[in-house]
């Protein structure tokens, strides 16, 4: 691979100049989250953006998404780039002058942070449209965090058309690095990800009197705990894979009352999408075997999420390439797998994709918190890097 050196300057000093707008265009973004698949205001706002710098759009894909295109006259390839949108709902506990001002919504998983970084990646790149090898498609997608998904809906609507990208590129906060420092894993990344609902029903009574009831909390039990060996006893050992329940509820009831009715809730997780389809069927069976063994009765309801997220070997060698040349080799770092889950999935079964992390942690400032959390936050730092390594990215395709 062969870099400018001028032009790794550029983009560099283009990234420390803009690093004051993008800071306050995070903390804008950050201070008004809005839920999945509600992005009215920062659509607008990333819009508003998009036209300060002359750079061309279509809005209104997936409900709140933009697609904004740097075209390069002659261009062999087009490259995608991508950043998610939406909030979580969380009621932030930062004491900051950018906290939320909306309760209980906060951007508590950096997608303020993805959408700043791919703003300022835009502004570096058309200002050196005139040095681009190739096209680039800016795609700013809404409802990452709830399903179906707006990668999935975005794809359905053509986002990977007109043209075919030859690539795709995403990048993730991660506060278990500090700020400077970017993770990368070729291959297999993250875990497909499965919403489970099972109900158990049957005769409900009085927990004194057992042996009139059909009793709903042993059977439910008894099924959890079977349907652990899917894991245990039916997965190939090498294929990682997990089952977790984190609701087991009833309605009403008293220490003394057998309920007619348990509804359950998990998740289940591998990267390997021929066992997925086979362990769903293997938690349907043995839920309602095991309920009948019970005397109750069982529906099973498995939604289907999103799948595995695989980083395109080739792509992502280059792309680790890339990140030393912008950072040194001490800091890029390889990342282990993760079995949770994200919807740039969706993009990375189409086409060729890289995900990586941006280090956003700073121990001694005592930024750490994990995502999704209440405290979460980042040393705003992290933006330089943010920006100019995915510019960098885009430029050495």
């Amino acid at each position: 691979m062969t870099f400018s050196s001028e032009l790794l300057l550029t983009v560099k000093q283009l990234a420390k100049d803009l690093l004051p707008d993008i800071i306050s265009v995070r903390r804008h973004l950050h201070q008004y989250p809005e839920l999945s698949f509600e992005e009215v205001k920062t659509s607008e706002f990333i819009c508003d953006q998009l036209d300060k710098h002359g750079i061309s759009y279509r809005k209104g894909w997936a409900g709140y998404g933009i697609v904004a295109d740097i075209k390069v006259n002659n261009a062999s390839k087009l490259i995608a780039l991508r950043a998610d949108m939406d909030a979580l709902p969380i009621q932030e506990a930062n004491d900051v002058e950018y906290k939320s001002i909306f309760s209980d919504v906060m951007h508590a998983c950096g997608h303020d942070v993805h959408m700043a970084s791919l703003l300022g990646t835009a502004f570096i790149l058309q200002k050196l449209k005139d040095q681009l090898p190739y096209s680039i498609r800016l795609i700013f997608q809404p409802g990452e965090e709830k399903l179906p998904g707006g990668a999935n809906l975005m794809i359905r609507e053509g986002v990977l058309k007109n043209p075919i990208p030859a690539s795709i590129i995403g990048q993730h906060v991660f506060p278990s690095l500090p700020a400077g420092k970017v993770g990368i894993r070729s291959g297999l990344y993250m875990a497909s990800a499965d919403e489970i609902f099972i109900t158990v029903s049957g005769k409900g009574g009085h927990g004194g009197m057992p042996n009139e009831c059909t009793d709903t909390v042993l059977a439910a039990s008894q099924m959890i705990v079977s349907l652990q060996q899917v894991v245990s006893r039916r997965t190939n050992p090498a294929t990682p894979s997990v089952l977790s329940f984190g609701k087991f509820n009833t309605e009403g009831g008293a220490t003394n009352i057998i309920p007619d009715v348990i509804r359950i809730e998990g998740t289940f997780r591998t990267m390997d999408e021929v066992w997925r389809q086979r362990a769903h069927e293997l938690i349907t069976n043995i839920a309602t075997d095991i309920c009948k063994t019970y005397g109750t009765h069982c529906e099973v309801n498995i939604i289907k999420g999103y799948p595995c997220l695989i980083n395109q070997p080739d792509l992502t060698i280059n792309v680790q390439e890339i990140m030393v040349q912008f950072l040194g080799s001490e800091n890029v770092v390889e990342l282990p797998l993760r079995m949770t889950s994200e919807d740039f999935a969706f993009y990375s079964q189409v086409i060729p994709a890289c995900f990586y992390r941006l280090g956003t942690g700073n121990p001694q400032k005592e930024i750490n918190s994990a995502v999704h959390t209440s405290t979460f936050d980042i040393d705003e730092n992290a933006l330089a890097v943010g920006m100019g390594l995915m510019a960098w990215i885009a430029i050495n395709q």
